[in-house]
């Protein structure tokens, strides 16, 4: 009988943690267009998140065990690169992918003077608006305008090319080897400001740089992450 009453109040223990999993909420809390979206699960609006597009049959997490929404103003048409920008730390990092959402990394801010008091990044306050167009990120703030590379690697360092020789601005030549090419594409976002104290300034995925984030045109998303913090409750 003892053995036959463990049992019961275990079958009884699985059956609730079974239903307390159920009761977990899961929400859209993005939309890029009809087939792409993010949704998070979990309560209080923080959880883990999830990418989806159904069209290539994609459903991939970037790796965000307790994301919260960011709140500023976000457009995202660009489909191959796609940038999500974190709560409280758009300033130092994103999760990027650049194969349509299939695999994630973190992309970073690139050291140097980015802000006009020589600071790498913007404090999280000053962000205004963040865009991802034709493969290219664009971070908005009231000081600065950061962004990404264009969506390319240049040939010239890429495995078997000839590099890209350079003068610093003491004079002195160098050369930015394939075998030590810095930063790919996508994976650092800096200003102008910065780009001018950065070798990459001589690799041609960071040549002619717009002064403004580009005009989105007929753009089908959200331009905000929306959340309901009742959710499941």
């Amino acid at each position: 009988m003892k053995g036959l009453r463990l049992l019961s109040g275990f079958l009884i223990l699985l059956a609730v943690n079974a239903v307390e999993a159920k009761k977990v909420p899961t929400q859209v809390v993005y939309r890029f267009d009809d087939h792409r979206y993010l949704e998070l699960k979990g309560w209080n609006c923080e959880g883990e998140l999830w990418y989806t597009d159904t069209k290539r049959g994609i459903h991939s997490q970037p790796g965000l065990q307790f994301y919260q929404i960011f709140t500023r103003k976000f457009e995202h048409p660009s489909e191959r690169y796609i940038a999500i920008p974190w709560w409280g730390e758009v300033t130092s990092a994103f999760t990027v992918s650049k194969d349509y959402g299939q695999t994630w990394s973190v992309a970073s801010m690139s050291p140097g003077p980015n802000e006009p008091n020589g600071d790498d990044s913007p404090p999280y306050d000053d962000g205004i608006s963040f865009t991802v167009v034709n493969d290219q990120g664009f971070l908005l703030t009231k000081k600065s305008l950061y962004m990404s590379s264009k969506g390319f690697d240049d040939p010239r360092i890429l495995p078997g090319g000839p590099g890209i020789p350079y003068k610093a601005s003491d004079g002195t030549s160098h050369k930015i080897e394939p075998r030590a090419p810095g930063w790919s594409w996508g994976m650092v976002y800096m200003t102008k400001r910065g780009l001018e104290e950065s070798k990459s300034q001589f690799k041609a995925e960071w040549f002619n740089l717009p002064d403004k984030v580009p005009e989105v045109k007929n753009y089908q998303g959200w331009d905000h992450m929306r959340c309901n913090m009742d959710a499941g409750k």
